[in-house]
């Protein structure tokens, strides 16, 4: 039985990967903040699935949290076969807007931990010549939209430069870009949502099917859904300068509130 290890699985997007995966029958290594919450997915999980589900508490915004995640993916008595790196955030408002303590803390989360657990992975993955990593971006990485989408869009960058140059061991990695998914996601930063349009908001559990199978067919790249890739074939074609003014426009009338 192969073991999946999540990142920020306790709500979204992470929480539809756990029970996707535990439905599979993958064994689980859970990580997030919140121990009470990991303990009650992991119980959750394990009766209604019949799977293993470890319980490891981290908080990816510090050091000591990156480092225990990467002790745990080192483990080759218990090696993992996918890695989940979902933990993420948005912080409310423009750029000189949010305090630079909390754009580090995004950069933490999203880019160092990032690297570092995906290093920590693909090492243990290449010596046994397989597994999987799934960096979750956003659809936000293709346009320019701040810190939050620079920063997504450096994981895109990353995840799909690392899957070339690990080509043939076995290992595959890929980048999965969403819009908007209905999670705690927005709640968390203070944004709202109620101006956001319906049709534009995705099922993390449909999100979820539709990456594992882009992974499956050795994607580097999944935007799970034809609405996003319209609209990514859109901002393809569109001049940078006037997509950086219709994207600023756009935020103020679908963005944080």
């Amino acid at each position: 039985m192969t073991t999946a290890l999540i990142t920020g699985s306790t709500a979204g997007i992470g929480a539809a990967f756990a029970r996707r995966l535990a439905a599979d029958g993958h064994n689980l290594v859970l990580v997030a903040r919140d121990t009470k919450r990991l303990r009650e997915q992991a119980t959750e999980l394990h009766d209604g699935h019949g799977i293993e589900a470890e319980v490891l508490p981290a908080d990816l915004s510090t050091d000591e949290g990156i480092a225990a995640v990467e002790e745990r993916l080192r483990n080759r008595r218990s090696p993992v076969d996918l890695l989940v790196n979902n933990a993420g955030f948005g912080n409310k408002g423009r750029y000189l807007d949010v305090p630079m303590a909390d754009e580090l803390t995004m950069l933490k989360v999203h880019i160092e931990a990032v690297l570092r657990l995906t290093s920590a992975a693909t090492e243990s993955m290449r010596e046994r010549g397989r597994g999987g990593v799934i960096n979750v971006a956003s659809v936000a990485a293709f346009v320019p939209r701040g810190t939050y989408g620079a920063s997504k869009a450096w994981v895109v960058q990353f995840t799909q430069g690392a899957a070339k140059d690990l080509a043939g061991s076995g290992v595959r990695l890929m980048a999965l870009c969403p819009g908007f998914v209905r999670t705690e996601f927005h709640e968390r930063a203070g944004m709202g949502t109620d101006n956001i349009p319906k049709w534009m908001w995705l099922d993390a559990d449909k999100l979820v099917a539709a990456a594992l199978t882009d992974l499956s067919r050795d994607k580097t790249l999944s935007i799970p859904d034809p609405r996003y890739k319209a609209l990514m074939g859109v901002v393809k074609l569109t001049p940078r300068p006037l997509l950086g003014g219709l994207t600023s426009r756009t935020g103020r009338k679908y963005g944080p509130q």
